[in-house]
């Protein structure tokens, strides 16, 4: 009993001097220290053209499709590969159809047994043999083969994928001894001919512009003129920004899925600010600033535009004069911070 005893008496003991010992330490994960931070000025956004910012963008073509079938079958044959340009009704992928070319033969024979029906029913009623009524009836029956045999050739045609319009097989999603069911994406096909510009817009970089207004854009280091075909801002409830197409007019032949940037109106006039790259914060996908805010580091995350030289245009998340820390380093939000004298300005 008393081993019992000491035994408690020494855990309590251990267990109140390590509650002791973490006492501290989390008073100062939770004290930050202050540091000192410098600021930098919001100039001009650079990498802007006159009267506009840039706004990313895709390069696409207008015409792609996503190839499927609408049985249940299995793949017999894969005709082509990725990358490879096709030309309008070439075939694609072959898929088995030994079922329904049973159904068809039994079909066609069942068609020819109506018909030779009618032929007799028709003989008959010539002669006044047989009733208009059941003329009428042979001539329902053969209608009803002839749909049938239709419906099932019909299907056989869907085992054969071809491509419906000229343009380059930009993926394969299946291969031969694959079993594929009804809507199953089989193949993507691209069309070649006519590029369009797809980019994400607010309302504010969409001002001024409107379907057929005519843009500059960049692609791989040349310069084009696209036309806007599709204009919808403000569409996405959480953003409020919407989508920007506009076909290319110049140059032809860009690479598919490149990335560019777009010339819009709007962003200069409205906003007007700009943040230096060595400001920016970076979490994976996510850009941010440290604003100074009451004394502390409060960072906040932003939408930027595209821009070249040392500053990037905000496209929301950051108002004209708030004050931007530049250099943040290892800054945390809510950190106190101690503005140094003198600020960088932007050019």
């Amino acid at each position: 009993m008393k081993s019992v005893v000491i035994q408690t008496l020494v855990i309590g003991a251990l267990l109140g001097t390590a509650a002791c010992g973490r006492r501290p330490q989390s008073r100062e994960v939770n004290s930050l220290p202050k540091v000192a931070v410098s600021l930098v000025g919001q100039g001009a956004t650079q990498g802007m053209g006159e009267g506009g910012a840039w706004v990313a963008a895709t390069l696409q073509s207008t015409r792609t499709a996503n190839l499927s079938t609408r049985m249940a079958a299995q793949v017999k044959r894969v005709l082509v590969q990725e990358g490879q340009r096709v030309g309008a009704g070439t075939l694609l992928i072959s898929l088995g159809d030994e079922d329904l070319q049973g159904q068809l033969k039994a079909a066609q024979t069942g068609l020819a047994t109506v018909e030779a029906h009618h032929r007799r029913i028709a003989a008959l009623q010539a002669q006044k043999a047989a009733t208009p009524s059941e003329l009428e009836q042979a001539q329902a029956q053969v209608a009803q083969a002839q749909a049938g045999v239709a419906a099932i050739r019909a299907n056989i045609a869907y085992t054969q994928i071809r491509a419906p319009f000229a343009g380059v097989v930009q993926s394969r999603k299946v291969n031969e001894g694959d079993f594929v069911g009804p809507g199953m994406p089989l193949l993507e096909l691209v069309g070649d001919g006519e590029q369009e510009l797809v980019a994400t817009v607010s309302e504010e970089e969409a001002k001024g512009l409107k379907t057929g207004s005519k843009l500059v854009f960049e692609s791989e280091g040349t310069e084009g003129e696209a036309q806007v075909t599709g204009l919808a801002p403000g569409g996405d409830p959480a953003s409020h920004k919407g989508t920007l197409r506009a076909k290319v007019l110049k140059p032809k032949g860009l690479r598919q899925g490149s990335f560019a940037r777009i010339l819009v109106t709007g962003l200069k006039a409205a906003q007007g600010v700009s943040v230096p790259r060595s400001a920016l914060v970076q979490r994976g996908e996510l850009s941010g600033v440290f604003v100074a805010k009451d004394g502390r580091a409060e960072l906040r995350w932003l939408s930027l535009g595209e821009g070249g030289g040392g500053y990037l245009p905000v496209r929301s998340g950051l108002k004209v004069g708030e004050q931007v820390i530049d250099r943040p380093g290892a800054l945390q939000d809510g950190q106190p911070i101690e503005i140094s004298s003198g600020v960088v300005h932007g050019k």
